[in-house]
């Protein structure tokens, strides 16, 4: 994602200011709703994400997340449940779920800026790219159990290789 920002280095009380230069400078669709909600729509290699930022002046903290474009059909759940929680283990920061009402997976994580001075235009590219990054990853592993007829495990270990080498 790092596109080479101009960006206004002081800081921002409000995140989303610095985001929505981020996300304007990598050319990503995006609305800002209000001073708390801004969305967006960040391309992967396997699907668009939708991107979701919530910021609360009152605890000083951003919500964020990071939605699959797949729908989980309700009869398929329970195993992607089990997906989710082998995937969560293997995750440093933020944590994946399924959107309750559309049935979406996403990508969930929280920062909490109480007695900062505000957040990092550095620490906010972090964040999206770690989010992004890990959908990206994961992203086979989903498809194996809702659409491949694996197993959780099964699904996990085979979108965990990695290659070694040139073909």
């Amino acid at each position: 994602m790092s596109a080479s920002l101009q960006l206004d280095r002081d800081r921002s009380s409000n995140p989303l200011d610095i985001l929505e230069q981020i996300i304007a400078a990598n050319e990503w669709a995006f609305e800002r709703r209000s001073d708390g909600e801004m969305a967006a729509e960040a391309p992967g290699k396997w699907c668009d994400y939708g991107l979701h930022f919530s910021w609360s002046h009152e605890i000083s903290a951003m919500a964020f997340t990071c939605a699959f474009d797949m729908k989980v059909p309700a009869e398929r759940r329970e195993k992607l449940y089990e997906l989710l929680a082998l995937a969560n283990d293997r995750l440093w920061i933020g944590h994946f779920g399924i959107e309750a009402e559309e049935g979406v997976p996403v990508f969930r994580h929280s920062v909490l800026l109480r007695g900062a001075s505000g957040a990092s235009a550095e620490s906010l590219e972090d964040m999206v790219d770690i989010a992004i990054t890990e959908c990206e990853r994961f992203f086979p592993a989903f498809q194996f159990v809702l659409w491949g007829g694996k197993s959780p495990a099964e699904a996990l270990a085979a979108s965990m290789l990695d290659c070694v080498g040139e073909a």
